[in-house]
């Protein structure tokens, strides 16, 4: 494995600044020699065969400043005058957000941007790549997930800006995190100043806003929206932990008002901030599920499986020693009824990826946020024996021991390793698998949220391989790991359909395609704790195309 230092100086090079024409005719601008600054950088996003969508944030000193007029400018190639230009507005009622769509331009080519102020300051430049049309020779997609602010630098992110060759950016959820200064990951943010901006937990508009303000407000995060296009959906932590369509664990109505209003909140802010298409009309806020095309090589399709139809998650009830509670749990776990995507998505996905195969493309990919595979717990006392599993029990931090106790009970009577995953609605799950079957696809599936890397091999009832999947580790967001290292071991150990886990690790997925084959590089970093770090590639695993697709193997075996 090779080990990369980072030039940091590098990535911050990515943006630079000077003087640009002011925008006249417009009567809501700030006053004339009023400071406007982009100090959350730019993005890009949703890339498109003839353009993407970009966006900026005008950050303007003035309390109650108004709308703010800006220019944006498209430049293709190293340099030159501007293939595209317009002007757009930074509107306060979307929180001085402004989101452009470009379109015209050619595809499968990279193209430059940036935007100008009112009082000619001009904002960072970013990259962004249009799609392919026709024949592909390869697609290089990195992969993300789960970047909890206080939990440490973005030094994945830092090092995803430096890649040579990136089409696009593929963010699977949780891009902030609601919790306040004293919950998840608390302890690490004390330690390196990074707490939550605010300090209590987002439930407001203003929260929300706040929050993501604060993540892009870190250099590393600029660093990789302005090297490519992104191409997000969020997962839960956008709103609050383990939501479903009616709720979620981390609200309580009492005190937090009506999840509606918080949802939709949540979404505001999320649609303000990111660089995402906003929906089409007609269509629910939270039917973000699209598709995109690269060329002749690939389809990607991007899922919601968290605020649109998901039914809430079952969870344990009763005495630990209790195996009737336990049964009782399998027993609803059985309900074939329960929904994670509903019918109409998984109609929509069905004919997307019919569409694919049809036209002769040889991947399709299903991006979704949480992991497919059949996975259950780590038997940890049979398979590490009593005397070592006493030992890692006496070695664990106060108050953890019987938790892990707990679980330990719960998988040895079958319960799986994650019920907020596909595994906790196995009938949705095999009617998805009968949708892969029904498109003549077998995709490779994306998921995020797990805050570790895997890669499976996804197999239907009947033993047959339907899908491959790779679960992209966290950007910097705590895993099993952080408590028992190594454990991703005993997953891989005791599951067929698991070829890799590390739970020990942060960093991305790096997807390389070809028409011939698609290569995962597992990149992590070795510390999220200080901003020099070293980067590797961990694991690296290839899947053939066509008649030779199988299971994942490692990179450089027979």
């Amino acid at each position: 494995m090779q080990s990369a230092k980072i030039n940091r100086r590098g990535v911050l090079g990515l943006f630079g600044s000077s003087g640009a024409a002011a925008l006249p005719g417009c009567t809501t601008i700030p006053e004339a020699n009023a400071a406007v600054r982009f100090a959350h950088g730019v993005a890009s996003g949703d890339p498109a065969p003839d353009g993407a969508l970009l966006w900026t944030r005008a950050s303007v000193e003035e309390a109650g400043a108004g709308d703010v007029p800006l220019r944006w400018f498209v430049v293709s190639g190293a340099a030159g005058s501007p293939t595209a230009s317009g002007t757009a507005l930074a509107r306060t009622a979307a929180d001085h957000t402004v989101k452009v769509e470009v379109d015209g331009l050619e595809p499968g080519r990279e193209y430059r941007y940036y935007f100008t102020g009112p009082d000619g300051t001009r904002s960072p430049e970013g990259r962004f790549r249009t799609l392919p049309v026709g024949a592909t020779d390869n697609v290089v997609l990195a992969v993300a997930s789960c970047q909890l602010y206080p939990g440490g630098y973005f030094n994945a992110y830092a090092h995803m800006a430096q890649s040579e060759r990136l089409d696009a950016v593929l963010m699977l959820g949780d891009y902030i995190y609601e919790y306040g200064a004293d919950g998840y990951g608390a302890d690490i943010g004390q330690r390196l100043n990074r707490l939550p901006d605010p300090l209590h937990e987002t439930v407001t508009l203003e929260d929300y806003r706040r929050r993501h303000a604060q993540v892009k407000s870190d250099p590393d995060m600029q660093a990789a929206h302005a090297r490519a296009a992104f191409i997000c959906v969020w997962d839960d932590h956008e709103v609050t932990n383990d939501g479903w369509i009616g709720g979620a664990e981390n609200h309580q109505p009492e005190s937090e008002g009506d999840w509606e209003q918080r949802k939709a909140a949540a979404m505001q802010a999320y649609f303000e901030w990111m660089p995402i298409r906003d929906p089409k009309p007609g269509r629910a806020a939270s039917e973000i599920y699209r598709s995109f095309e690269f060329g002749d090589l690939l389809t990607l399709a991007m899922l919601e499986t968290r605020l649109l139809v998901r039914d809430k998650q079952l969870e344990f009830a009763g005495d630990p020693s209790d195996a009737n509670a336990y049964a009782r749990l399998l027993t609803a776990l059985s309900d074939e009824k329960r929904e994670l995507i509903g019918s109409r998505q998984r109609d929509w996905l069905r004919e997307t990826l019919r569409t694919s195969t049809e036209a002769g493309k040889p991947w399709q990919i299903v991006a979704n946020q949480v992991v497919m595979a059949k996975v259950s717990g780590p038997q940890l006392r049979r398979q590490m024996g009593e005397a070592r599993y006493a030992q890692m029990l006496a070695q664990l931090p106060s108050g953890y021991e019987g938790r892990l106790r707990d679980a330990q009970l719960a998988y040895e009577a079958g319960v799986p390793f994650n019920l907020d995953a596909w595994d906790g609605y196995p009938g949705a799950r095999k009617r998805l698998y009968e949708a892969f079957g029904a498109s003549a696809s077998k995709p490779i599936v994306l998921a995020g949220d797990s805050h570790a890397g895997w890669a499976n091999n996804l197999f239907d009832d009947a033993g047959e391989l339907v899908a491959l999947e790779l679960g992209c580790t966290a950007i910097t967001s705590p895993s099993y790991g952080s408590l028992l290292p190594g454990i991703g071991r005993y997953i891989e150990a005791a599951n067929e359909e698991v070829a890799y886990c590390n739970q020990d690790k942060k960093g991305y997925t790096l997807l390389t395609l070809t028409p011939a084959e698609a290569k995962a590089d597992f990149i992590t970093v070795d510390t999220v704790l200080d901003r020099k770090f070293d980067a590797e590639v961990d694991a690296s695993f290839v899947a053939l195309a066509g008649d030779e697709f199988a299971n994942w193997r490692r990179a450089g075996e027979a």
